[in-house]
């Protein structure tokens, strides 16, 4: 049991996990594609949950929300119960006119402004975290094969939500994808430890537009982004 987990040590999370940010997320995917689903923790009412996909062992645990808060989990399912890969499963906002709200959007690498790649890498350093290409490669052909629209690059990972100061905009024109809030810490933290992460997201609006997408909407689109994940994360190299 770790301070934010209260799962056994052994044997109730599997090595690869499913990380949506809502809890209640997390519950909906366990319900919905997972055979023999069971929860393992509810600490803050941040839920988890391990059962079966097409004969694997998968564990959904929520994240919450912000890079500190997905640091926590992340780190305490790697170091604490010996996770090996993670798909982070979330939302995001498109920066780019060819991405439609329900498309897929793949986090290759991330943009970020949080100042933790800077408090661990000094000196001028500047780190840049990346995805596992192995899990992106997969999810990219479980895409394809469900025929869902999807898109690949740089994901903006930002500290704050409601953030005046940020050029979106200048984003945009280098080419990044989306933003969203947890990724990078993500990637940062799988790097640290030497496992596999993937960041992949449901497109609930549209940052540049403002065309946003209906509650029903979301959940059938994000059902597709779960899917995919599951496809990615139970294939091995």
């Amino acid at each position: 049991m770790s301070w934010h987990i209260s799962a056994k040590p052994e044997g109730e999370i599997a090595d690869r996990v499913l990380m949506p940010g809502d809890p209640l997320r997390a519950k909906h995917i366990a319900e919905t594609f997972l055979e023999d689903a069971k929860e393992y923790s509810h600490i803050r009412n941040m839920l988890g949950f391990t059962g079966v996909y097409k004969g694997k062992r998968v564990s959904i645990q929520g994240s919450g929300m912000g890079m500190p808060s997905m640091s926590i989990y992340a780190t305490e399912l790697i170091q604490d119960y010996g996770v090996k890969k993670i798909i982070r499963t979330g939302t995001c906002g498109a920066l780019q006119t060819t991405i439609h709200v329900r498309d897929v959007v793949m986090a290759q690498a991330t943009t970020t402004d949080s100042s933790m790649v800077r408090n661990i890498f000094t000196h001028g350093m500047t780190f840049a975290p990346t995805g596992s290409f192995s899990m992106l490669e997969r999810a990219v052909q479980s895409a394809r094969d469900l025929k869902v629209p999807f898109h690949v690059g740089n994901v903006l990972s930002q500290d704050r939500l409601y953030d005046d100061e940020i050029d979106l905009t200048k984003l945009s024109a280098y080419g990044v994808l989306a933003a969203e809030m947890e990724t990078a810490a993500l990637y940062l933290v799988a790097s640290k430890f030497r496992i596999e992460a993937l960041g992949i997201f449901t497109v609930s609006n549209h940052i540049l537009t403002g065309v946003e997408t209906s509650a029903a909407d979301r959940e059938t689109s994000f059902n597709d982004m779960a899917h995919i994940a599951l496809e990615a994360i139970i294939l091995d190299d």
